[in-house]
């Protein structure tokens, strides 16, 4: 699944395309993806000009006067701008026809993505309880300090529960880990207030890092201009189980954490 450095990726690329622009209609091949697309959506979004697109944790916000479109990639969804005239392909569901010519066509095999509709002045449900941005000011050593408190979960969990904090997914998690020296499974309350001090910004440095190298492909996912990201390449832990530590040369050992494959380093994880 796209994790946050590929969400804003496709944010940062789609921003040039979208904003300004007015969308003159909806080609809508299919209505069911994760949830049925709203008939908000339908009856608002066309005939409006966009005035903006922002992330917040996994979900882009269009932003138009009666309210904003909001977009999850899911698994193995994609977004991008194409002219009008590109033939469509097997999983192209939806098509929003812009002004410009082209088009912002919605790609998925998978079909778990979702298009919903937020209501100027209303915050969806889907967002409603999220935690802080990673990258923001609010975020930091002293936060996740307090609110681990008396927490017996592993920390990895911790670090990944979206009312603690947005967008730290599996990958983002294990390998924030790793460059801060903690043990995956360590229970969260259990942690010091100075290793939350160095995880916090490891969580900052890595995806401010992976943002700017264009978010991880994992299977599915590309950018909107079609370049796949290349964190990847540099990934410390995550899916590396048997190889070397590129630290200290211990091999890495895989495990399973609330159901999510996890990576680490016996050796540098404590």
């Amino acid at each position: 699944m796209p994790e946050l450095p590929e969400v804003e990726t496709t944010r940062r690329g789609l921003a040039p395309h979208l904003v300004g622009r007015r969308v003159v209609a909806l080609d809508i091949r299919q209505p069911r993806l994760r949830w049925p697309i709203p008939r908000e959506l339908r009856t608002q979004l066309p005939g409006q000009r966009i005035e903006a697109i922002e992330r917040r944790a996994k979900y882009l916000l269009v932003h138009t006067e009666p309210g904003s479109a909001l977009l999850h990639l899911g698994m193995s969804g994609s977004l991008r701008v194409l002219p009008a005239a590109t033939p469509v392909g097997l999983h192209d569901h939806v098509d929003w026809h812009l002004d410009s010519g082209h088009v912002l066509r919605y790609t998925d095999p998978r079909r778990f993505g979702s298009q919903l509709w937020q209501p100027r002045g209303e915050t969806h449900e889907l967002l409603a309880g999220l935690g802080p941005e990673p990258l923001s000011d609010t975020f930091d050593g002293d936060y996740l300090w307090t609110r681990s408190r008396g927490r017996a979960a592993a920390v990895k969990l911790f670090l990944m529960d979206q009312a603690i904090v947005v967008g730290v997914g599996n990958i983002y998690a294990s390998e924030a880990l790793f460059a801060a020296g903690i043990h995956p499974k360590r229970a969260a309350g259990s942690v010091s207030r100075e290793r939350y001090v160095r995880l916090a910004a490891e969580v900052k440095r890595i995806l401010a890092y992976a943002i700017r190298r264009g978010g991880t492909t994992l299977r599915d996912f590309i950018s909107p201009d079609g370049t796949p990201g290349y964190f990847e390449q540099e990934l410390a832990v995550y899916g590396r189980a048997g190889e070397p530590c590129r630290v200290c040369g211990t091999p890495i050992r895989a495990s399973v954490i609330g159901q999510r494959s996890t990576f680490h380093c016996p050796r540098c994880q404590r």
